[in-house]
């Protein structure tokens, strides 16, 4: 497909906001990369400064393995990301920090994380359960009345007939697989477990029978969350006693390992979702014990002009989820952050990892942690003000091409184009190419052959063009791409597929 399109070039160098192919006269041309390693970049590629610190690194014979050890360069990591946090948060608390290779497989790690503590939430109910149990048990020899108990579970008044039956009932409650919840359109990653927490059915579809499910709530409508959450209630019984009497009563069953949430909607067309549902979301966590957590894989680490794209929404997590430019475009790692009133630590030798907490990766993601806080975090400002002037840019080409262009959206350098849909358009080839689902990738080869920029569509809004360069990104650089996605309104416009080069 990516050859039908002109799109598989051989990109043989690459430095900041510039990829280069080999042309078939032998030479390197340079393109502008608008896609950024889909915000993995903030820094641009191959950064010199973070070249050298990796050169010298290497250089140094930097340990990469010392599994079992006293001592990690992930701790310090570990310690500049509670600082940041901590900050953007306005808290003292602590997190936990657990390491992987990936954002895919630091959302696995959550998703386990959130079924251990579950599972122990369980088992401490259950044990207070049992416990009333033989409180019940001795209450019963003393003359206590079974009637209503047992008149509420339909059974004959007797203790054991009772007890057998609350057991029953409540493991058939005890074997009720666990469940996500998740916002429509949002993306988690695409690994056994993560790919369920993905809204994409393309994506999702095929592996359901292979992990735990998650029901999904429209970003538009908060008020869809208590319906779900009453649609799925659960309750273990459990057997008190009362003036004299044995009472069964309902304790509330944690149905729900997590909910996930992207601030900003990344391959749902970049939508940064609403203060409104932020604090519904958090309302509804709070209320129902739920743990809530924000994955910023690629919202995060500055790209929105703050370190976390939730701080623009007052988002209050409980765990946190990075990866992406956290490794500077260089390195590969993800890390979860787990608020200490949520985490266990007996998972710490139930998920580990050979290059999770690897000393090069760990080291460099100091490094970069380091760079976005220079100078008074400058580096968050150079992507709110270029994020800004890109924006404005993209908004005036709105305002000249209405008909063509439905929406500008986004924070900072994670910005969202949507084009209006074309499945309608008087050219049959245009039509065609909608109906395959190749428009993007028309208009991808138009911008990369004729105008020498390199961008993507977001994964599950394929008339939304994802716009996320790094902070190096300059006027002449927003003037090529102003040009660029002007000719191709103008195409739309006129209907006249033939103009695509």
């Amino acid at each position: 497909m990516l050859s039908e399109f002109g799109l598989a070039l051989k990109y043989v160098r690459a430095e900041g906001n510039t990829l280069y192919y080999l042309a078939d006269d032998g030479t390197h041309v340079g393109v502008f990369d608008a896609a950024s390693g889909f915000g993995s970049l903030m820094f641009g590629h191959n950064n010199p400064v973070l070249v050298e610190h990796a050169k010298w690194l290497l250089d140094q014979q930097t340990p990469i393995h010392a599994q079992f050890s006293g001592y990690s360069y992930a701790t310090n990591l570990a310690e500049k990301l509670n600082d940041i946090v901590r900050r953007e948060l306005r808290t003292d608390e602590k997190y936990f920090c657990l390491f992987g290779n990936s954002g895919a497989e630091a959302v696995e790690i959550t998703i386990k994380h959130a079924e251990l503590d579950r599972g122990m939430r369980i088992k401490d109910l259950k044990t207070g359960i049992d416990n009333n149990v033989e409180v019940a048990r001795r209450a019963v020899m003393n003359g206590a009345d079974i009637t209503a108990a047992a008149e509420r579970l339909d059974v004959d008044a007797n203790l054991e007939s009772l007890v057998s039956e609350l057991q029953r009932r409540n493991l058939e409650t005890e074997l009720r697989p666990p469940l996500f919840l998740a916002l429509e359109g949002g993306f988690h990653g695409k690994l056994v477990s993560s790919v369920q927490l993905t809204f994409n059915e393309e994506f999702r579809g095929p592996f359901k029978a292979l992990a735990a499910q998650a029901r999904f709530v429209p970003r538009s409508q908060p008020e869809v969350i208590d319906k779900i959450l009453e649609e799925e209630r659960a309750s273990l019984l459990d057997l008190v006693v009362q003036d004299g009497e044995l009472a069964v009563v309902e304790r509330a069953f944690p149905v729900f390992a997590a909910f996930l949430i992207e601030p900003i909607l990344g391959e749902a067309g970049i939508f940064p979702i609403s203060e409104e549902l932020a604090r519904a979301v958090r309302l509804a966590c709070d209320r129902t014990g739920v743990p809530l957590v924000s994955d910023e894989i690629q919202s995060g680490m500055g790209r929105s002009g703050t370190f976390l794209a939730g701080t623009h929404i007052d988002l209050r997590p409980d765990y946190i989820i990075l990866a992406k430019a956290l490794g500077g475009g260089i390195a590969k790692l993800g890390v979860v952050l787990v608020n200490e009133n949520r985490y266990r630590k007996e998972f710490e030798l139930m998920h580990t990892s050979t290059f999770g907490r690897d000393g090069f990766s760990s080291r460099i993601a100091l490094k970069f942690l380091q760079m976005l806080e220079a100078d008074g975090g400058k580096a968050y400002k150079m992507a709110a003000e270029r994020g800004l002037e890109a924006k404005s840019m993209f908004l005036k080409i709105k305002d000249d091409y209405p008909d063509v262009v439905k929406d500008v959206r986004g924070e900072g350098l994670i910005l969202g184009f949507e084009l209006r849909d074309q499945s309608s358009s008087e050219s049959a080839e245009i039509r065609e190419s909608v109906r395959f689902e190749a428009l993007p990738f028309v208009i991808g080869g138009h911008l990369l052959r004729k105008h020498k920029i390199r961008i993507f569509s977001t994964a599950s809004n394929l008339d939304t063009l994802r716009f996320e360069p790094s902070i190096f990104l300059s006027q002449d650089e927003i003037a090529q791409v102003d040009v660029g996605f002007r000719d191709v309104c103008d195409i739309l416009r006129a209907q006249d597929a033939s103009r695509f080069a």
